[in-house]
């Protein structure tokens, strides 16, 4: 099995220092804290790195968790400057509250479900989900729907497969799907329902075997971010959003299964 993909590692902040000043003007060193929903751990790293390779007198700090967690945290005054969520209705939430401008609002991917089953699991996720309805399955990871993007859209998938009655009892809810994604991998469940994003990172890959959940049984994970109006240095924030949207960060998102939004996805 791959080495541990510890909950902890999931949800700690992840902070890139500053490298030495590479054109010798001296320039002063700009913090970005981002808020980004756990799905996006390693893309976002990938993306970081270019990004500080590129400034290397930028700073950023990462906290990683459950986009509706992270929504209630910044309504209530929580110190971020960039608010990346699995779900482009809570950014959009608080622009409403006044908390952002509709300017600084920005889809930037598009997620997708897998059915994941650990190494010691005897589950065939080719299957798919009527699967989980098996009296051998009995526990299953998703993140927690009250709070996590996707959560709500592996409810929704069970429920699109008609097994929702049947599985819900075996349900393990995670913090956020990074945490539901720890479960399986651990053994603590026989399989989960979690993002494509984290399957396909170093830690996970090639640990038990998943399949796409057909995209037409869950709302669509559209995701988006916001620059929020707190930022402590805007420019520097703008930074952040313009690497995910380049094509660079549009390739490092497309390597962990992420689609492109529509150019309209914004409104």
């Amino acid at each position: 099995m791959a080495a541990a993909f510890a909950v902890g590692l999931a949800l700690a902040g992840c902070a890139g220092g500053p490298a030495p000043d590479r054109t010798g003007a001296g320039a002063t060193t700009a913090e970005v804290r981002i808020a980004a929903a756990a799905d996006l751990k390693f893309a976002l790293e990938e993306v970081v790195a270019l990004l500080q390779e590129r400034h290397p007198a930028l700073r950023i700090t990462t906290t990683y968790g459950s986009s509706g967690t992270f929504l209630s945290q910044i309504s209530n005054g929580a110190p971020f400057d960039v608010f990346l969520s699995a779900d482009l209705t809570y950014p959009r939430q608080l622009v409403e509250e006044g908390l952002a401008d509709e300017e600084d609002l920005f889809p930037y991917a598009v997620g997708r479900l897998v059915l994941w089953a650990g190494d010691e699991g005897g589950l065939d996720p080719a299957d798919g989900l009527p699967a989980l309805a098996s009296d051998e399955v009995r526990r299953v990871a998703i993140a927690n729907p009250a709070h996590a993007p996707y959560g709500v859209a592996a409810v929704e998938a069970l429920r699109s497969a008609g097994v929702l009655d049947e599985v819900e009892g075996k349900l393990v809810y995670g913090e956020n799907v990074a945490q539901a994604a720890e479960f399986v991998q651990s053994g603590n469940t026989d399989a989960g329902i979690v993002a494509l994003s984290l399957v396909r990172s170093d830690p996970l890959r090639g640990v038990g075997a998943w399949a796409e959940v057909p995209l037409d049984a869950y709302p669509r994970l559209d995701q988006g971010g916001v620059v929020l109006g707190s930022a402590r240095d805007p420019e520097a924030a703008a930074l952040v959003r313009d690497a995910i949207l380049s094509p660079d960060g549009a390739d490092i998102l497309a390597r962990y299964g992420f689609s492109l939004p529509d150019a309209t996805d914004k409104g």
